[in-house]
């Protein structure tokens, strides 16, 4: 059935008017005549055939209906006729204004009235059609333009009829209104929706969703109702063309911005290896204001499953899916198409997934990056601080970063980490500012995880010179970290912004590493010392210091590693075996770095300034014992005084051969003055080291009350703050 057949008119039935053939100069002609009988009395001669161009008026009422009938045939495709005149409406864009001849009989008016609406009906609709026709209106206007122009030639058609009636004498005013008053519904609704999309310049989904809007506004006419259905359907058919392409292939075709995603194609993919607020993944494809509404509750899975079938697409993988016809027209109707999109989601979500899992090995990049980042290989981080600590112990500005990149490849080639495929994707590179300068950055930006702050005290204690830490200039210990290449896709996982948050967490941990060493030197500094006797000095308290300091960096790596980092790797690890889509994979990666970020306490700026300051303090001791300390070993033991403990048979240790040793030598080790400087140094930094550790379990048994995981920092440390 032709588009709007049935509903525009009935079929037309067959009046037997005893009326003659009647046209052009014959109709005219016979009302002519009529006018003479109609004047009786009055010469032949006063009357022309320019009579026929006054007034209406003039004839009688039957032939003002006649000549009332072919002028509303011919206004009703939208021409002037004699009696009938209108213009366009200057105050109001798309309205006419008719005028009828006042000297028409009023009860022919009246009824003329009835039938202008359908009149202004045609010419607005008429004038939408060649409009919504030029190019630059896109393919929906397009497609509704030509739904339209199908209708009007059904119109035509029908006037045409009555015309062809009317000159064969069998149509009357009311039967012409008869056969119009069903039309006038489907008309009215017409017109209604191109005022509305013409005062909107609506396009795309927006006429779409008007459409829908005012099929369901007038419920009450099913003829129009379903007429304005029908239109739906033809006006959404390119646009679900738009669609296939995209749920099918993953490529935009469209050329006119009518679709409901949106492409920045100002956004790479490079980005994402580049850019530490890439939003690549989030904003290259992404959802219009306007959606139709019979897609949306399906947009967000038809953006997904292009940007999936998108993504393979730039890896070089053919991800055209294929289906029978039955099942892949998304045109041939809307009632199966969410099953229809979900089988392409269901699709693209597992190519996608199945390709970066197994092609490219996501799995063993993040186990990769989890062995150098988070330190899982502790050889190789010993190795190259042994063979990299003149170079790590300089300014940063001063640093040769290919150097470091050398010693780092030797170090990977003579550890564990040589086992690694991709080890040599790993860099190393140089910061330029600390760690707390770099985490004051991130909090003033308000990046990923990090709060935004204020200007107030608690900020403010971030804020350190980009050339200074607590302990003084910053050396390359202090500001060293990895880095790794990643290429796409892989970069939808260990983006830029994943991999400053991994750097991050390493710098925590190869400077607390640091820390540990240097106390660890100054325990074997201690230990060289023990088979002599300090009585009387403060070497026994500096023991004890040392101590405490080992067990407050032990516990807090143990704490990072082995509570933090190890049961949230655990958890992800699970969790990425059961994922569906890349989504998921994205998701539970970015939630385990910023757990541990948090939990690691670098999300924490008041706790993480106390931990700074308390690796500040230990670093001081170091530096302060391995100076002060004086060589502590027996005297010489190749002199002559010493000959006989050297004997060649001697099996003694010498913790034994020291023990020898009075207490009057053992005196003489310290000579008063150092002693003065040795006791006032060590009293000093064992206070402040006492004072920042209880600020800082004080902070951590106030903050545990909301997040208990910091509960089990703080009973870790408690046994560190105890004075002996």
């Amino acid at each position: 059935m032709p588009l709007g057949e049935g509903v525009l008119y009935p079929a037309t039935p067959r009046w037997n008017l005893e009326r003659p053939f009647l046209n052009g100069h014959v109709l005219h002609q016979e009302i002519f005549n009529q006018h003479l009988v109609g004047n009786k009395g009055v010469p032949s001669d006063t009357f022309s055939m320019t009579d026929l161009n006054r007034a209406i008026g003039i004839y009688a009422p039957s032939v003002q209906e006649l000549l009332l009938i072919d002028d509303l045939l011919y206004a009703m495709v939208g021409i002037e006729g004699k009696y009938i005149s209108f213009q366009k409406g200057k105050s109001k864009e798309n309205t006419w204004n008719f005028q009828i001849d006042p000297s028409m009989d009023l009860s022919l008016q009246e009824s003329a009235k009835r039938l202008l609406p359908l009149c202004e009906c045609y010419s607005i609709v008429s004038q939408f059609t060649e409009s919504r026709s030029h190019f630059e209106y896109g393919l929906v206007n397009h497609a509704l333009a030509a739904a339209f122009r199908a209708i009007l030639q059904d119109y035509h058609a029908l006037v045409a009829q009555l015309e062809h009636q009317f000159r064969l004498g069998r149509l009357a005013l009311q039967g012409l209104w008869f056969y119009c008053q069903p039309m006038m519904g489907a008309m009215q609704a017409l017109t209604n929706v191109v005022l509305k999309a013409s005062e909107g310049s609506l396009s795309g989904a927006a006429i779409l969703n008007l459409l829908e809007n005012q099929a369901a506004a007038i419920a009450g006419d099913s003829a129009a109702r379903s007429l304005l259905q029908k239109l739906s359907q033809f006006a959404s058919a390119p646009y679900l063309g738009i669609l296939e392409r995209w749920v099918y292939e993953g490529v935009i075709d469209d050329p006119y911005g009518e679709f409901f995603i949106d492409e920045n194609k100002a956004l790479q993919k490079e980005s994402l290896s580049q850019d530490l607020n890439a939003t690549y993944w989030q904003q290259r494809y992404s959802l219009k204001h306007e959606l139709p509404g019979f897609l949306s509750n399906a947009a967000e899975t038809i953006l997904t499953t292009g940007k999936y079938l998108n993504a393979m697409r730039e890896c070089g993988h053919n991800a055209k899916i294929s289906f029978s016809d039955d099942m892949k027209g998304l045109g041939s109707g809307t009632r199966h198409y969410l099953e229809r999109i979900n089988v392409a989601y269901n699709f693209a979500s597992a190519e996608l997934l199945d390709l970066i899992t197994q092609k490219f090995d996501l799995m063993g990049r993040l186990r990769s990056v989890k062995h150098y980042f988070l330190v899982d290989q502790g050889d190789l981080l010993v190795h190259f601080m042994d063979i990299a600590k003149d170079e790590l112990a300089k300014r940063p500005s001063t640093i040769s970063v290919e150097k470091l990149q050398s010693l780092l490849d030797l170090a990977l080639r003579t550890s564990i980490a040589a086992s690694d495929p991709y080890n040599e994707d790993l860099l190393c590179n140089v910061e330029k500012v600390s760690l707390l300068k770099q985490l004051e950055n991130l909090q003033k930006m308000g990046f990923g995880g990090f709060a935004k702050t204020q200007k107030s005290e608690d900020a403010n204690s971030l804020e350190l010179s980009s050339g200074q830490t607590t302990s003084g200039i910053i050396t390359g210990l202090e500001t060293f970290t990895l880095d790794y290449k990643v290429q796409w896709p892989l970069t939808l996982v260990i983006s830029r912004k994943a991999l400053m948050k991994y750097q991050l967490i390493f710098r925590l941990l190869f400077h607390c590493k640091h820390v540990e060493r240097q106390l660890c030197g100054t325990w074997q500094v201690h230990q060289a010392t023990r088979g002599l006797r300090f009585i009387g000095t403060s070497m026994p308290r500096s023991y004890v210091l040392c101590q405490r300091m080992l067990h407050f960096t032990q516990t807090f790596v143990h704490y990072l590693t082995f509570e933090v980092i190890e049961p949230n790797w655990h958890v992800m690890h699970g969790k990425l075996q059961a994922v569906k889509s890349i989504d998921e994979v994205i998701y539970q990666h970015d939630y385990f770095l910023d757990k541990c970020l948090k939990e690691c306490v670098l999300l924490w700026p008041q706790i993480f300034k106390k931990v700074e300051k308390l690796k500040a303090i230990c670093l001081q001791y170091a530096t302060a014992t391995q100076w002060l300390i004086p060589s502590m070993s027996a005297p010489d033991l190749n002199s002559s005084d010493s000959a006989g403990v050297k004997s060649s048979n001697s099996g003694t240790s010498n913790r034994f051969t020291r023990n020898r040793y009075n207490d009057d030598q053992a005196r003489t080790a310290f000579n008063s003055s150092d002693e003065a400087t040795f006791r006032t140094t060590i009293s000093k930094i064992g206070e402040e080291f006492d004072k920042e550790l209880n600020k800082l379990l004080l902070l951590l048994t106030t903050e545990s009350q909301t997040d208990p995981y910091l509960a089990h920092l703080a009973h870790g440390l408690y046994g560190v703050g105890k004075d002996i």
